[in-house]
């Protein structure tokens, strides 16, 4: 057969020339990518054989060139809305200031088991008054009978101890005196001497010591004695209107008992009558107290 008619044939059983390697057909090309980033270079296909007329026809497809792999973006992280950010408060513990908790709407500030604080929601008028009273200097008249009340408990104290004492101070007066009319010069008899100077001692260590624990200490505790407590008034410190410290509440009573042993302690309990604003006394003055209503 000749060789044109074995052409004609092989066009029409479908079979096209082979395509040789020197024909026109694309082939691809190493990437320069893969080149630089040491992937070996992709091997080029097989030649195919040339369609048919059937396929020639068909619209031809898009080659998609052979290069180096692309990498997916890097997405960026999805932001939430603030509300949603705004992490719950743990349990047990109170929101942030300045932070809203999450469904502040639906739950309350209890929620966690703390209860805030809440101011009064009416001023009781009574306790209004009270503490209006407190922190004013009270009357001399009741301040007058709570002085004399502590006096009659303290000088009963300081009686008990002193009356049976006391015989023995009378008993050597009295020989001191009998003694000098015996003579029949004129003698001074003195009432201090080495017999009555311990008993005068004992009494007055009764005293302010006795007056001490009497004054001292209730002030100290309560701001009060048993006169104060009667008659409705107590002492407080002049700054802070609480009840003195032990040191001031000492302070006040030695000094108060030290000038009536001397009897100065009667300008000290009228100066009151004369002080402004706070009517203080002069043992008031050095102790930095006060006597309130209350």
């Amino acid at each position: 057969m000749c060789p044109g008619a074995r052409t004609l044939l092989d066009v029409a059983g479908g079979r096209g020339p082979s395509a040789a390697p020197g024909d026109g057909s694309p082939q691809s090309l190493p990437s320069v990518g893969d080149r630089q980033q040491g992937h070996p270079a992709p091997q080029s296909p097989a030649p195919q054989q040339s369609p048919g007329p059937t396929a020639r026809n068909q619209a031809p497809q898009q080659q998609v060139p052979h290069g180096p792999a692309q990498r997916p973006a890097p997405q960026s992280p999805v932001q939430q809305p603030p509300a949603q950010q705004a992490a719950a408060p743990s349990a047990g513990f109170p929101p942030q200031a300045g932070a809203a908790p999450a469904g502040a709407g639906a739950q309350s500030a209890d929620a966690d088991g703390v209860i805030p604080w809440k101011p009064p929601a009416a001023d009781d008028p009574f306790f209004a008054a009270a503490q209006a009273a407190q922190g004013h200097p009270a009357g001399l008249g009741r301040r007058l009978a709570a002085r004399l009340i502590d006096t009659l408990v303290l000088g009963a104290l300081t009686a008990a101890v002193a009356v049976p004492m006391w015989s023995t101070v009378t008993d050597h007066l009295d020989a001191k005196v009998e003694a000098a009319k015996q003579s029949g010069r004129q003698m001074t008899v003195y009432l201090i001497d080495g017999t009555t100077i311990p008993v005068f001692a004992t009494i007055l260590a009764v005293l302010l010591i006795g007056g001490a624990l009497y004054e001292a200490l209730p002030t100290l505790k309560w701001g009060r004695t048993l006169g104060k407590k009667l008659c409705g008034v107590r002492v407080l410190d002049i700054e802070s209107h609480d009840t003195p410290t032990l040191g001031a509440a000492l302070r006040r009573w030695f000094v108060y008992s030290v000038l009536g042993v001397l009897v100065v302690g009667v300008l000290n309990v009228v100066w009151c009558v004369f002080d402004q604003p706070w009517r203080q006394c002069w043992h008031d003055k050095l102790a930095r107290t006060f006597v309130a209503s209350g």
